[in-house]
């Protein structure tokens, strides 16, 4: 049985975190209480729970990471969550992500390249009781079917932005993802005005696993 226990320590290392995050910049207060609420320990193997307070990535297998919580709150932030948003995250990875923007109000499809991770995640978010549409595929091809979306977030790097995903976003919709090479990658906002102006915006520099599929690397 999964045995989840959020004590004080754990509490108290969250509101440290917090602190961190909001002064490197972060100041959506909606964001900084979802981290603060979220026991991102719950997202790590018991043996590793020291490290999951630190503003940092770490390895979850499948050659995956759950990401820094700065980068969660930075890109979290740039989509602007109103609660009932229907939104789309490419790369479900540990499911911290999703669980921050379902806690921020929004309905979150979200999709996962790799079949392990997408089935682990599954089953544990299900026993958080926290509920996500899961899907299991090429997440460079967004989720037509349950298209438009008000927000989509990408969550691995991509070589350029996948023309799918701009189809599949409401007009007024605002498209987060990390775009460069393998190694770095540059954080951009793509707001779309009309059916044919993009508006985009380009922020700092991250590193994110790569995104794979027909659209991002092969």
């Amino acid at each position: 049985m999964l045995k989840l226990e959020d004590s004080y320590r754990h509490k108290g290392q969250r509101k440290e975190l917090v602190k961190i995050i909001r002064q490197k910049g972060i100041k959506d207060e909606a964001v900084l209480n979802a981290i603060n609420t979220l026991p991102r320990h719950f997202f790590f193997d018991s043996a590793l729970d020291s490290h999951a307070y630190e503003d940092k990535a770490f390895p979850i297998g499948e050659g995956q990471t759950i990401s820094q919580p700065y980068t969660v709150a930075f890109q979290t932030e740039l989509l602007n969550i109103k609660p009932g948003d229907k939104v789309l995250e490419i790369g479900t990875g540990s499911g911290y992500q999703g669980a921050i923007l379902h806690l921020l109000g929004a309905d979150v499809h979200t999709i996962e390249y790799q079949k392990k991770l997408f089935e682990r995640t599954k089953k544990f978010m299900s026993k958080l009781g926290i509920h996500l549409h899961f899907y299991f595929g090429d997440g460079s091809k967004g989720i037509p079917e349950h298209a438009p979306y008000d927000k989509i977030l990408v969550t691995a790097g991509a070589p350029v932005v996948p023309n799918s995903l701009l189809k599949q976003l409401k007009v007024g919709g605002i498209l987060v993802i990390p775009v460069g090479d393998r190694r770095t990658q540059k954080m951009m906002k793509l707001t779309k005005i009309t059916e044919t102006k993009i508006e985009q915006e380009e922020f700092d520099n991250f590193a994110f696993v790569p995104l794979l599929g027909l659209e991002g690397w092969k």
